[in-house]
């Protein structure tokens, strides 16, 4: 076994374009549930949409590449609203049902032939980058040292996301601070207690849908920004990782969700390097392949793991967690 390689392939997940679009959903998940106490099973429904708004805006309508993200935003906004109109009225385990619904029923509109044109069904979009890429401020290049080199478009991609993910999280740190924010974190623990003091809870929920939504679609951006937009990738299995990094970080955190992620995917790529590893050397009696499938059980026991002994996550206060009970 080529322990060198392990860890410099392990090292690439600490500032990789996927952990920081996890963070990002986290972020807007942590908004949702964490300060909400809402429900949403549909995390990977608004990192499809914002995903795809940017990518058809600039394929199909010859939009600029910011233009594109507004889009993505915006298609979040609609998706929230159609999402909560119904259900926000109701018991929170409706929000759920609905959201993970919806997620997959996205997802199957974007592989249906019916809108071939647009997203290209199942073989999903590519070929949007020339705009993103000619806003690179880094020269051509190598840039970094160790395991973490990467060309001037790579490292682009990464700091572009990195400045979203610390925006989303000073958004959600100053607002919560806020008046709002602190009606909504009321709502999360007794919503009729709230609505006794005159306090519209369907419009505060609706709001935290929606910023939760809008980062969720920043997520599914940059997500697609280093290589291409495919609907097989936007499976109930994304929502579940978020939701394994928010709980994991801490679902009422500010930096949770950030720290969460680093963690997910660090411990999800060495699994991933050292379980086949293992597994051709004989240690383990399986295949490469079984033994790469491996590493999502073990997330799961985790998971489970977590919400029994460390319900509050890493950087939770167990009192912020009251309202799981």
């Amino acid at each position: 076994m080529d322990w060198g390689q392990i860890f410099n392939n392990t090292a690439y997940w600490v500032f990789s374009p996927e952990t920081i679009a996890y963070a990002l959903a986290a972020v807007g998940l942590a908004v949702q549930f964490g300060y909400g106490g809402l429900l949403n099973f549909g995390m990977a429904g608004f990192m499809a949409l914002g995903a795809y708004g940017y990518a058809i805006s600039i394929l199909s309508f010859g939009l600029p590449w910011w233009a594109g993200i507004l889009v993505g935003c915006l298609a979040a906004v609609a998706f929230a609203f159609i999402l909560g109109i119904p259900t926000l009225r109701l018991r929170a385990d409706y929000l759920a049902i609905v959201t993970i619904a919806a997620a997959e029923i996205v997802r199957l509109f974007l592989t249906t032939q019916l809108f071939d044109e647009w997203t290209n069904s199942a073989d999903g979009l590519s070929g949007y980058h020339a705009g993103f890429r000619a806003a690179n401020p880094f020269p051509p290049g190598t840039y970094g040292f160790g395991p973490w080199q990467w060309t001037e478009a790579q490292l682009w991609v990464r700091v572009f996301g990195a400045l979203l993910l610390a925006i989303a999280v000073y958004i959600v740190w100053a607002i919560m601070r806020s008046p709002w924010g602190r009606v909504l974190k009321g709502i999360r623990e007794d919503e009729d207690a709230v609505r006794s003091l005159g306090k519209n809870v369907f419009a505060y929920k609706m709001q935290a849908l929606i910023i939760g939504g809008v980062f969720g679609a920043l997520g599914g951006v940059v997500f697609a920004l280093p290589s291409a937009v495919v609907p097989a990738t936007y499976t109930t299995s994304i929502t579940f990782f978020i939701w394994t990094i928010l709980l994991l970080g801490g679902a009422a955190t500010v930096f949770g969700p950030v720290l969460g992620a680093v963690i997910f995917w660090v411990i999800m790529g060495f699994l991933g390097n050292v379980l086949p590893a293992l597994a051709n050397s004989g240690v383990l009696p399986l295949s490469s392949v079984q033994a790469g499938t491996l590493r999502f059980i073990l997330v799961g026991v985790a998971l489970m793991l977590i919400v029994i002994f460390r319900p509050q996550g890493i950087l939770g206060n167990k009192r912020e967690l009251t309202f799981v009970k």
